[in-house]
C-alpha cells in the first residue's frame, strides 16, 4: 500500500477521535434536550443522588424544569412540590402524577421526595 494513501487513513483516523472526545467533553446533555426515555432515566439517576437541604435552584439547575408543579402558602411558610417524570406508565403522550417523583421545598428547600412527600404537602 501507498505510504501517502495509509498517513491520510492514519491521519483521519486520529481527526476523527478527536472530533469524538470534543463532542462528548464540550457537548452536554441537558434535560431538556433528552427524550421523555433518556430524561426518565436520567432523572432516576439524578433523584436517588439527592440530599435534603438542596436549594430549589440546585435542584432545578440539575433536573431542569419539572413536569408538573403546585404551591402553597401555610402560614409565613412557602411550600412547593415539583414532579419530575420518573415511570411511564401508559402511553397517551401525556405525563400525570403517577409517573413521577414528587419533590417537596419548604422555603426553597428540598425537605422529602417521593410519594409520602406528595401526601405530606397534600396534609399540610
Amino acid at each position: 500500500m501507498n505510504k501517502k494513501i495509509v498517513n491520510r487513513i492514519v491521519m483521519g483516523v486520529f481527526l476523527y477521535g478527536i472530533f469524538v472526545v470534543a463532542v462528548i467533553n464540550l457537548y452536554p446533555d441537558k434535560p431538556e434536550d433528552m427524550d421523555w426515555q433518556d430524561r426518565e432515566a436520567y432523572n432516576k439517576v439524578q433523584i436517588s443522588k439527592l440530599e435534603l437541604g438542596l436549594h430549589k435552584t440546585n435542584i432545578l439547575e440539575l433536573l431542569g424544569s419539572p413536569d408538573i408543579t403546585e404551591a402553597k402558602r401555610n402560614n409565613d411558610k412557602e411550600f412547593q412540590v415539583m414532579f419530575y417524570r420518573t415511570q411511564h406508565m401508559q402511553a397517551d403522550g401525556i405525563t400525570t402524577e403517577d409517573e413521577c417523583t414528587p419533590l417537596l421545598f419548604e422555603n426553597n428547600e428540598l425537605i422529602a421526595w417521593g410519594d409520602n412527600a406528595y401526601q405530606s404537602f397534600i396534609d399540610g
